[in-house]
């Protein structure tokens, strides 16, 4: 890594503020153009079809009502699941995405605001990593090819178009392991505290939980085996008094935002109201290798190629696909660590983090082409277990079994946001040491630069939105705003009332 100690991860180096607002803005354009044409009808449409979308448009018209006209605690809903109400924790809020959107609410309407930071999220992301690359190698190049890969994944455009504006919240996720990886990385003669990263730390922690419930759990997951590795790799770390009072800061700024965060869910898990899962709904949900290594069927050259000859019925949460590009990146630079001055200890974190992030997302049982592998058993076993095949059993199985609050998790696949993110920023430092190489050889290194981006963004890039949908009442929506009169209101056939 250029401009670093071989032993020291920066965690403020110098920047100027022009060039790193500059770049903001340039990856809030590329938002623009990975979402078009939704700019064009941003004030009264969402992409794609309604599904959970129009719940969390329907979120931000509630909580700007709630605290704007009402003043009333957003968090229950008195007037919906009448007469008992609703608590919103029975499902996603993601407070921080909302905080993002209902500013902007306030300007154009709810969907105006929910459209907003959908786009946000997306530039957030790749700045966030942009910066923590850039801050590790020296280099805004390797900086801007890290974002680039990590806010163009097809990952991030699955769910955008799915309208799951809580799992579009990922811009906080690189805080969190850059402060981590940091902390977790010291020398062992080194007595500082880092303030700095461990409020890092915090930050992520807490606003990933305003975020999902689904990545406070897992990034907890995958910080702990980050954790556990450097014990294995440090056992000083133990002892390590500033470590662990870099610890103490970091519990200090994070907890205020956990206990707003979790309190809701908490109690609502204490009350009997969150049951688990049952193992057949979550073993469907488990990814397939092959969804890390096939382009996502948004792909605007082989999405259609790729849903004609694999099973995509889950699309939305198997679009894993990391990159070919990326992965060459992360490749090159760890065969590059030495001689390119890498650290050894940081090529380890991205490694376990990777691998374990992947093993996790694949769920409870070996699956391949969204079908589980399974062994046929020899016949006195399956006299014995009365059945003829049995899954190959993976890690998650076992966690979804004993660990607590596994089994309330539905998706294992979406564990792959984490792979997805710690391989951008192998690539972003194969990239510092590709441009390191250039540099020595008194070349320029921007030809490289150029065509990195170009080729990311070609392998990345979806198609156009095939449709977007209006968000309008109904007449029927329009007749009840008609009526005088307060009351409750019921929807017939029933079964229609869940969705």
């Amino acid at each position: 890594m250029s401009n670093s100690k071989p032993n020291a991860i920066q965690i403020k180096p110098r920047r100027s503020i022009a060039i790193d607002a500059l770049t903001l803005a340039v990856f809030f354009l590329l938002s623009l153009w990975m979402t078009r044409p939704l700019v064009c009808e941003i004030f009264d449409s969402v992409a794609g079809r309604i599904g959970d979308n129009i719940y969390f448009v329907w979120l931000v018209g509630w909580f700007k009502k709630a605290y704007f006209s009402l003043g009333a605690d957003p968090m229950q809903v008195w007037f919906l699941n009448y007469p008992a109400g609703w608590n919103l924790a029975s499902t996603e809020i993601a407070p921080a995405q909302l905080a993002l959107a209902v500013p902007f609410a306030l300007l154009g309407g709810e969907t105006f605001g929910y459209n907003v930071a959908l786009l946000l999220s997306f530039a957030l992301s790749g700045w966030f990593v942009y910066l923590w690359i850039s801050s590790w190698t020296g280099s805004r190049c390797a900086g801007w090819i890290a974002g680039l890969i990590f806010a163009c994944l097809p990952y991030r455009q699955a769910h955008f178009l799915a309208g799951h504006l809580n799992l579009a919240g990922t811009q906080w996720l690189p805080l969190f392991f850059w402060g981590w990886i940091a902390l977790l990385h010291r020398d062992e003669n080194d007595t500082r505290v880092h303030v700095r990263a461990a409020i890092m730390v915090a930050l992520g922690l807490g606003l990933t939980a305003l975020c999902s419930q689904y990545y406070i759990f897992m990034t907890l997951f995958i910080g702990a085996i980050l954790f556990l590795g450097a014990l294995c790799w440090n056992r000083r770390l133990l002892t390590s008094a500033p470590f662990w009072k870099s610890l103490l800061v970091m519990g200090l700024v994070a907890l205020p935002l956990l206990v707003i965060a979790e309190a809701p869910f908490l109690m609502l898990d204490a009350s009997g109201a969150m049951p688990n899962r049952d193992i057949s709904s979550v073993r469907q949900y488990s990814a397939s290798i092959s969804d890390f290594l096939l382009p996502a069927t948004t792909h605007f050259l082989f999405g259609g190629r790729v849903r004609a000859l694999f099973n995509r019925d889950l699309w939305i949460e198997s679009s894993l696909y990391l990159g070919y590009i990326a992965l060459t990146l992360f490749f090159i630079g760890y065969f590059l660590r030495r001689s390119a001055g890498g650290n050894r200890m940081i090529w380890r974190f991205l490694v376990l983090g990777v691998l374990s992030s992947v093993i996790l997302a694949m769920g409870t049982d070996l699956h391949w082409n969204e079908r589980a592998v399974e062994l046929a058993l020899p016949r006195f076993l399956a006299d014995r277990l009365g059945r003829e095949t049995f899954p190959l059993l993976l890690p998650g199985y076992f966690l979804f079994k004993y660990f607590p609050f596994f089994a309330k998790i539905r998706a294992m696949m979406r564990f792959g946001i984490f792979s997805g993110l710690l391989l951008a920023a192998g690539a972003g430092i194969g990239t510092a040491a590709l441009i390191t190489r250039i540099k020595a050889a008194k070349k320029s290194a921007l030809p490289l630069f150029l065509a990195l981006s170009i080729l990311i963004l070609l392998e990345y890039a979806p198609r156009a939105l095939p449709e977007t949908a209006v968000i309008a009442p109904r007449p029927a929506d329009r007749y009840l705003a008609a009526q005088p009169d307060d009351g409750a209101v019921m929807r017939l056939p029933f079964y229609l009332n869940d969705d």
